[in-house]
């Protein structure tokens, strides 16, 4: 079996292990959610090279499953657009494979690429434009001497979208786009636009900013119940 291959099996396996382990564990619920602070963004775009590099090993904005949109911000310029991680997710719904499914343990909306036929139901279903789809096959495009072989290459046809690093969360690690928020923050002196928690934690950071400061979701009248919480 062939690199490639290798690790869409491991990642096949995975998928499944984390299922399982998701339905033996459900008194251990979490409910990971990231909160952006608008007004903090700078506009660098550094949680978005961040992205990229981890999913492909490489500095490409086209590759990020987070964007940064400059325009209709929200009491700012800068606006941070990812997967939602809904409690309630309409792409889970819609999926016909299930290839797009929520991780019990902790909210998770996962994507298994090898489960996925690309009739892109769940983009259609997705009313934040978070997924993206591969009209080409991106692995011609990957350096190997810098790609992250912890995160399986992806093919043609198939729909992809953030799925909060959950391999970095497995050994204790942040999401990249939160970690590169926090080192981008400490050069400038300032405070990080991203911060990533637990919101069952009662003392997790992103628990306590959201009882000290209002905040707002996007379309929560969708029913959705999206986890991306903007403060402001």
């Amino acid at each position: 079996m062939d690199k490639n291959g290798a690790a869409e099996s491991m990642e096949g396996r995975a998928s499944e292990e984390m299922k399982s382990a998701a339905e033996k564990n459900p008194s251990k619920r979490r409910r990971r959610l990231k909160v952006a602070h608008p007004e903090r963004c700078i506009g660098c775009l550094g949680c978005m090279f961040a992205c990229s590099r981890t999913r492909t090993g490489q500095a490409s904005l086209q590759d990020s499953a987070i964007k940064v949109q400059t325009q209709g911000g929200i009491e700012g310029d800068f606006r941070i657009v990812v997967c939602r991680g809904c409690e309630n997710p309409p792409c889970v719904r819609v999926c016909p494979t299930k290839a797009t499914f929520k991780r019990k343990s902790d909210g998770i909306v996962m994507m298994d690429m090898h489960r996925c036929i690309g009739c892109r139901f769940c983009m259609a279903g997705c009313p934040y434009g978070a997924r993206s789809f591969n009209y080409k096959d991106p692995r011609p495009h990957i350096n190997e001497s810098t790609e992250n072989r912890e995160f399986p290459t992806r093919m043609k046809g198939v729909v992809e979208k953030c799925t909060l690093c959950y391999e970095r969360l497995a050994i204790g690690l942040e999401p990249a786009c939160v970690e590169a928020a926090k080192e981008i923050a400490v050069k400038k002196g300032t405070t990080p636009g991203l911060i990533f928690g637990d919101l069952e934690d009662p003392n997790s950071g992103v628990r306590k900013i959201l009882n000290e400061r209002f905040s707002i979701r996007r379309k929560p009248e969708l029913g959705t119940g999206p986890s991306v919480y903007y403060v402001l």
